[in-house]
């Protein structure tokens, strides 16, 4: 068969199996994510039936998917409400670093991976997935929530904060001297800054470049302008993810309102291509090597996420059941994860590195779906609000004299 059919049968196949699982998540009412990551697992490498001709197509796919769904989590603030939540939620990015980077690094020493292995674990399990958040928080219903924007400003100041992880890291384990990773560095953080800049300055003007009232010039003007933008900043080692966001942020009014209209459906195409790719690329194999030292780490990083998502929500003025939503939302990494991995385990750093990564994300997306929804269930806000209860009814009580 030629390549271009065998390209077309493969991803129209995909696409078809991707419809009837997210119908079937529909019917039981729960986030199609896990349903597409076992889809990509089963015709990935060393599942049933690897692609073949595909691949290269849906790694493009997969990237234009991440892009797009932070472009479109920028359409619904405004840049002041982004500088806000980054002010007030400062401190809470400094415990999400501080509790998630030290299981990995931990576990990484235990298992006699040394110091360089160590430093990019702790990046493995610190940076949770803004690709899959936002399509969970989409998913459920929450972007309108009081505590959403805490969550993004915790996701943003992540992202942010490997415009200077990366290029150390890449430093670290390549042996490049002190100076040429301070200038990756320097060239990193003025990107996003001057990214910041135009998008609270200047972000009127750039709006008035689309006519909002035309759905096609406007869809082929904001999705050139949010690839554009996403390409300069990671080509200068800043994530697409953030730059891709600063441009739906900058974006205002009917602009904003009519291109998220018209991108929707874009992103929704690509951002499902990005989680069944992400299950193409994982060894089924290498994977049930490391199964049982990800999951533990997964258990405890969970936690460690619940504990600094609260604390950012809580410090917003947000309640008890809005805290928890913003903790357990955090609970997936997914693609800084991988990234993370691969430049270490390609640069000669423990190989084991690789597998207990990939299953370490899987197993974050997977309870993270599931777990996101319980400050849902009727049970669960019962058991909220009877501990809200008792703990007033005992603090009246310690009042009294």
């Amino acid at each position: 068969m030629h390549e271009t059919t065998l390209l077309l049968v493969e991803v129209g196949a995909l696409l078809l199996a991707m419809s009837l699982l997210g119908r079937l998540a529909l019917r039981l009412g729960i986030s199609p994510i896990p349903f597409y990551l076992v889809l990509g697992l089963a015709f990935g490498e060393g599942g049933l039936l690897p692609l073949q001709a595909s691949e290269e197509f849906l790694a493009t796919a997969s990237e234009i998917g991440i892009i797009l769904l932070l472009a479109l989590l920028g359409l619904e603030y405004t840049a002041p409400e982004l500088f806000s939540s980054l002010l007030t939620s400062r401190r809470a990015g400094i415990i999400d670093a501080v509790l998630n980077a030290l299981p990995g690094a931990a576990l990484a020493l235990l298992l006699g991976w040394g110091p360089v292995a160590a430093v990019a674990l702790a990046g493995v399990t610190w940076v949770s997935s803004s690709g899959v958040i936002a399509k969970l928080l989409r998913d459920l219903g929450r972007l309108s929530n009081r505590e959403t924007p805490s969550v993004l400003a915790v996701l943003v100041i992540e992202d942010l904060a490997m415009a200077f992880y990366l290029p150390v890291l890449s430093a670290i384990v390549v042996g490049v001297s002190l100076v040429q990773g301070a200038i990756a560095v320097a060239v990193a953080v003025g990107v996003v800054a001057l990214i910041l800049w135009v998008a609270l300055r200047h972000g009127h003007v750039i709006s008035r470049l689309f006519p909002a009232e035309h759905a096609e010039p406007l869809l082929l003007g904001v999705l050139g302008l949010v690839m554009l933008v996403a390409g300069l900043a990671q080509e200068v080692s800043v994530s697409a993810a953030v730059g891709a966001f600063l441009v739906g942020i900058a974006l205002s009014g009917r602009v904003a309102a009519n291109a998220s209209a018209v991108l929707t459906p874009l992103r929704d195409l690509f951002a499902a291509t990005f989680f069944v790719f992400f299950g193409l690329t994982t060894d089924s194999a290498a994977l049930l090597t490391m199964l049982l030292p990800a999951t533990l780490l997964a258990a405890v990083t969970i936690l460690t996420k619940l504990v600094s998502g609260s604390y950012a929500a809580r410090m917003a003025g947000v309640g008890t059941l809005g805290q928890w939503r913003a903790g357990l939302v955090l609970a997936p990494r997914g693609e800084f994860s991988i990234v993370i991995a691969g430049l270490a385990v390609g640069a000669g750093v423990e190989p084991a590195l690789a597998p207990l990564a990939t299953g370490y994300v899987l197993v974050t997306i997977l309870a993270g779906t599931f777990l996101s929804r319980l400050p849902d269930a009727a049970w669960f806000r019962a058991s909220v609000r009877r501990r809200r209860a008792a703990s007033g009814q005992a603090g009246a009580a310690g009042a009294q004299p």
